[in-house]
């Protein structure tokens, strides 16, 4: 039990998984055994030879499943005997069912057997065509009725439609895999543990995502090493450069003027995740006792997580294995203050005006960031903003925004300290503008675009709208694409 970590220490296995395992000589019966057939389309002969093929039939009685063998051997000895139905479709494969090319003479068996099959709609079982995308979005209106939005007809456009930025679709489905393959084939690059989420089979969504992450490490050489950007207060944030994800682990403890817990921290990420998203908060999925391989660990790394974070660290009896008994993992981003150091000219102002639409999306959801430095947003690879610090995070209706009293006397006026009484969910969003707006280029474009965002009038009439029962559409998609905009 030396080199497998605790958690994956067991004897417990299925008879088909055991019989797979009969060509590998003296593999360890305490643990889990990596597939080496995982996840590839190019197995080496090792990897070949080292894996027994095995089936199993399941059926609802052993005499059930002794019956599918049993038809199995006689189909071989005997042939198939019977009628089969199907389809041509020369006009979109350029050759016949049978391999003929398409416009030759069909013997009239076959012609007889598609003309049944076309009568009845039959689809082909394996089609090698590519599926446009299409999703229409439907709206009720003030009368009741239903009507179309818009037309999104790009792959980009459903990506961003089932973003980790997204809430869960929640849909109730016979086959999900069949839904996730269908998904798959309108969003090539979207990974199968995310749309899996994405339609509210989180479970399922991890699993998978927790292989893939096993079969990068298996296939990769680099090491974790602490991640990009400022470093957080509360959490110790690493990454693997190879690998498109951070690793956010809460820190033992925190300086004084972040007044939390661990239990209050992991609430503000269970709100996030049980929240309207609207595009704007990145989702994380929390694990508990992760197995890192410790050589894989940079040493700076594994010094910060020794000083911060050693309660949630435990290694095997030799060494080898790092656990962390808990920890979120998210999409990586470039934090925002990185991009707005590199970005010029059109870049620089988009990626301002996004960051001043993302906090007016967020209020539309009744969230309040309170940190609202540019370090706590990410850009995506489709450049949007996306808020992800959720250590302060409060809903807007909880805060009291108001205006910077005017000073009493000249000693008040030059102070530079707080002055006036401040209440624990107190906002005063005037005193945003020095801490975000220093570069005279980003002050200039977000004050052309955002300039309300500074006045305590409209955060105070985005609360009253949502006290009053009013929900703000936020749209996955360009306003401008809405049927009826212009």
């Amino acid at each position: 039990a030396g080199r497998i970590a605790r958690p994956y220490r067991t004897n417990a296995g299925a008879v088909d998984s055991e019989l797979s395992l009969l060509a590998q000589p003296n593999y360890p019966i305490n643990g889990l055994v990596a597939n080496p057939l995982y996840a590839t389309d190019r197995p080496s002969l090792l990897a070949l030879s080292s894996v027994v093929k095995v089936g199993r039939l399941d059926g609802p009685t052993v005499a059930d499943a002794m019956d599918l063998v049993d038809r199995a051997v006689a189909a071989e000895s005997r042939g198939l005997r019977g009628r089969a139905e199907y389809a041509e479709i020369p006009s979109i494969l350029g050759h016949s069912a049978a391999g003929a090319p398409a416009g030759a003479a069909t013997p009239p068996a076959r012609r007889e057997a598609t003309a049944r099959a076309a009568q009845r709609q039959a689809q082909p079982s394996i089609v090698n065509v590519k599926v446009p995308p299409l999703a229409v979005p439907i709206m009720r209106n003030a009368d009741g009725q239903l009507r179309l939005d818009t037309v999104l007809l790009r792959p980009e456009q459903l990506m961003i439609l089932f973003s980790f930025t997204h809430s869960y679709f929640m849909v109730d489905m016979e086959i999900p895999s069949a839904y996730v393959t269908f998904l798959r084939d309108l969003m090539p690059r979207k990974p199968r543990a995310e749309i899996y989420t994405s339609l509210g089979l989180q479970k399922q969504g991890k699993n998978l995502f927790y292989r893939d992450f096993l079969h990068h490490q298996q296939h990769s050489s680099d090491k974790f090493i602490i991640a990009p950007g400022i470093k957080g207060l509360v959490m110790l944030v690493f990454t693997l450069p190879s690998y498109p994800y951070v690793f956010k682990v809460i820190k033992d403890y925190f300086p004084p003027q972040k007044e939390t817990t661990r239990e209050g921290i992991m609430g503000k990420y269970q709100l996030v995740k049980q929240h309207d998203r609207v595009g704007r908060m990145a989702d994380s999925l929390e694990f508990t006792n992760v197995a890192f391989p410790r050589h894989r660990f940079d040493d700076e790394l594994y010094a910060e997580l020794q000083k911060f974070a050693p309660s949630v660290m435990e290694e095997d009896e030799d060494g080898q294995v790092l656990i962390l008994k808990h920890l979120y993992i998210e999409r990586r981003m470039v934090p925002l203050n990185i991009y707005i150091q590199e970005a010029q000219g059109e870049s620089l102002e988009h990626a301002v005006i996004e960051y001043g639409n993302a906090l007016k999306d967020l209020v539309a959801a009744n969230i309040f960031p309170g940190d609202m430095l540019w370090k706590n947003f990410g850009v995506t690879r489709n450049g949007k903003v996306v808020f992800y610090d959720y250590d302060e995070i409060e809903y807007l209706t909880d805060c009291h925004f108001r205006r910077v009293p005017a000073p009493r006397n000249e000693e008040e006026e030059m102070s530079g300290e707080v002055w006036w009484p401040v209440a624990p969910r107190d906002v005063f969003p005037e005193t945003f503008a020095p801490f975000l707006l220093g570069d005279p280029q980003v002050r200039e474009v977000f004050l052309r675009h955002h300039a309300e965002l500074l006045d305590a009038d409209f955060w105070n009439g985005q609360k009253q709208r949502i006290l009053a029962g009013h929900v703000h559409d936020v749209f996955p998609y360009d306003p401008a694409r809405r049927f009826g905009s212009a």
